[in-house]
């Protein structure tokens, strides 16, 4: 542990404000988390993030955090990472539909990102709980990986409301499957190897959908009711914002990408958020998992270029003080630094990396100092120092560089941290 820095008033306000864990441990007695519930408020929707995906700490942490939640706080929906179109099917299955083997047919070419253990879990809360637990999905599909799992439910839809729109279904479809993937890793490549003709082809046919589904509304409700047809149209907008998407990332990666273009996958997750919580009864609370920086309340950039707006900074905007944004960081240990490459199954390889200490000015070396160990702060109540506070929190084996007390309503910190040795990748 650093030496506590006489000039650092956060790192002293973390000392005495900090509310110290016991463990990790999902199946362990849940008192030690009871003064989370005064630092969360009445907040609606509660996101819990993590600096590193693959992280087996922060797996834990998540599920011992959501047990709480559910079992203690009143919350009745778990949103994550995860497709909106292909959380229904896992929405099903946590409510009793299917054999309890199920799972694996539901997430074999998903990203292997700790989802698999929660939906267990729920499937078992919900067979006995008075207030079952829904699943729901907020991301594009396949984690940018593929828009077919948007599009192909809609064939069966348009064939009993608009089946003249089916060739146009067909023909995006068509395409898309050319270039289909298990993520945006490899799907961005693909599609970029695409002829331009097609890319834009495609475009305009979903544009098309998009913008007929909108202007026969009416028409479409009459013909198969109102939660039908937002399903629907949901999936059109995923498909579009993930089209976008596949643009937004292959000029990235060939270095001509502009200033927050990659702002549409998560301004498309926000949304779900919001769609979800509009179809859900009154009062209905949602604990929402997702990477830190999809979470943070503020811009994200590197290098003073503005990367993105995330999904908690469109979230804080429309809830305002009903969003709770906990971040999740470790001080040492490893984390999972991430590779492109084509040929890995996912589109990256995973590097075991050991975590240098914490650099000076991050909430990381704050916790150091401190000597809090596992603990959660909230940070609504922390003091604003003259400094700003920290101003970089990690991602990864690098630093995002941001005003944490800004963009995080909380912390959990994790003393150390372990790579998934069994991740699927």
């Amino acid at each position: 542990m650093t030496a506590l820095p006489s000039h650092d008033p956060f790192a002293g306000w973390l000392r005495e404000h900090a509310i110290p864990l016991t463990g990790l441990d999902p199946d362990a007695p849940l008192d030690d988390l009871e003064p989370v519930r005064e630092v969360l408020g009445t907040a609606r929707v509660v996101a819990i993030g993590e600096n590193s995906h693959f992280i087996e700490e922060f797996g834990l942490a998540r599920r011992r955090l959501l047990r709480f939640l559910a079992e203690r706080c009143g919350f009745t929906v778990l949103a994550f990472e995860y497709g909106f179109s292909e959380g229904f099917a896992l929405d099903a299955w946590v409510q009793g539909a299917g054999t309890d083997d199920g799972l694996a047919r539901h997430l074999d070419a998903a990203l292997p990102m700790g989802l698999a253990e929660p939906l267990r879990r729920l499937r078992r809360h919900n067979r006995t709980a008075p207030r079952p637990v829904r699943f729901a999905g907020v991301d594009i599909p396949e984690a940018g990986g593929s828009l077919l799992p948007a599009l192909e439910p809609l064939t069966g839809y348009l064939r009993d409301t608009d089946p003249d729109l089916l060739p146009l279904v067909e023909a995006a479809t068509g395409i898309a499957g050319r270039f289909a993937a298990t993520s945006g890793a490899l799907a961005a490549p693909a599609w970029a190897r695409l002829d331009t003709t097609e890319q834009d082809a495609l475009t305009a046919a979903l544009m098309r959908l998009l913008t007929r589904f909108r202007s026969l509304r009416p028409l479409y409700v009459d013909r198969s009711g109102q939660y039908a047809y937002d399903v629907a149209l949901w999936r059109v907008e995923a498909a579009c914002h993930a089209d976008y998407t596949f643009r937004a990332m292959s000029d990235l990666f060939a270095g001509r990408g502009l200033p927050g273009d990659t702002s549409a996958r998560d301004v498309y997750m926000a949304g779900s958020v919001l769609w979800h919580l509009e179809h859900s009864a009154p009062g209905t609370r949602m604990v929402l998992a997702a990477h830190n920086a999809h979470i943070q309340k503020t811009p994200v950039s590197f290098d003073g270029r503005l990367t993105g707006l995330p999904m908690g900074h469109h979230l804080q905007r429309a809830l305002s003080d009903d969003y709770f944004a906990l971040g999740v960081t470790s001080t040492a240990g490893h984390t999972a630094e991430m590779h492109l490459d084509e040929t890995a199954r996912f589109g990256f390889t995973v590097e075991n990396l050991p975590l240098d200490p914490p650099e000076p000015g991050s909430v990381e070396a704050a916790f150091d100092a401190a000597g809090t160990g596992l603990s959660v702060a909230g940070l609504r109540q922390a003091p604003r120092p003259p400094s700003g506070g920290p101003d970089r929190t990690r991602l990864q084996g690098a630093y995002l560089h941001t005003p944490v007390l800004d963009a995080f309503d909380g912390m959990l910190h994790v003393p150390s941290s372990t790579v998934i040795e069994d991740a699927d990748l």
